[in-house]
């Protein structure tokens, strides 16, 4: 079984929808090496940071050390040239990071009360949110949107963070439906949700494959994001049909109504 992207049997058990910091271990190369061999994914994630750069790739001054250290990890993984990131242009070094590697990546560190904010990233395939929003906040303030999440895992993850030590990538899903298969959902490209009338054939299963690794020097964390999207309809005919609708009928109202859910939930739970 691959680590990274795990059977969708495993991402829904037959079990009641909840907020679980379930995670899996992996090497940190195994997560961010290229699986993509039609290097189409880089292809696209290039056209988006040539078109609009200071949208998707942003670092703050604090996060300018948790880029370099992350550059030269990914430089020693043989994933990119450690020339190309050399000269101590930060802005730069995030856009090849942006360019070479396949997964999203965000850089967190710890401010002077403890608690962990985003200091920037590469953000090319986010899912309906905006990094430019997000940079300079903490992940409390961040999680605050997802009704029920702080309450459930807030101090979980804080804890986690502080503890997390190098050498390792931890891994954990996350998942909502889309009406398109295409990877970049920024909230400034105006893609619709799922709305009636209600097509399997026409929704995707859209999987947040994330990675959280300790960074060794500055002590900071980097999170990786890879996309996966699913067809619905062949969701349906697959193991993972049970576990996906027992979620989507036991997910909270208020949960459905920030995936933006609400209005076709009941009618793909009855076409599952």
């Amino acid at each position: 079984m691959n680590a990274v992207f795990p059977p969708l049997t495993e991402l829904f058990p037959n079990s009641d929808y909840g907020f679980h910091l379930t995670l899996r271990r992996t090497e940190p190369r195994e997560f961010f090496r290229p699986y993509d061999a039609s290097g189409e994914m880089l292809r696209e994630r290039a056209g988006w940071l040539a078109a609009e750069p200071a949208r998707y790739a942003m670092v703050t001054a604090e996060g300018v050390p948790l880029v370099a250290e992350f550059a030269g990890m990914a430089a020693e993984w043989g994933l990119i040239d450690a020339s190309a990131t050399a000269g101590g242009d930060d802005c730069a070094t995030l856009l090849e990071l942006g360019r070479k590697l396949e997964p999203d990546l965000a850089f967190l560190s710890a401010d002077e009360s403890g608690a962990f904010r985003l200091r920037g990233g590469a953000v090319v395939f986010p899912t309906g949110w905006a990094l430019e929003e997000k940079v300079g906040h903490t992940l409390d303030f961040i999680h605050g949107v997802v009704p029920g999440l702080n309450p459930a895992l807030g101090s979980p993850i804080q804890q986690f963070l502080t503890k997390l030590r190098p050498g390792t990538a931890f891994l954990r899903h996350n998942w909502g439906l889309a009406t398109t298969d295409e990877c970049n959902l920024h909230p400034a490209r105006r893609i619709a949700p799922p709305t009636t009338p209600v097509q399997l054939e026409k929704l995707w299963l859209r999987v947040e494959h994330q990675a959280l690794i300790a960074l060794p020097k500055t002590r900071g964390i980097a999170f990786g994001i890879r996309i996966a999207s699913h067809r619905l309809d062949r969701v349906a005919e697959s193991s993972a049909r049970a576990g996906l609708k027992r979620a989507l009928m036991t997910m909270p109202s208020e949960v459905a109504v920030y995936k933006q859910l609400e209005a076709v939930r009941l009618i793909v739970i009855s076409l599952l």
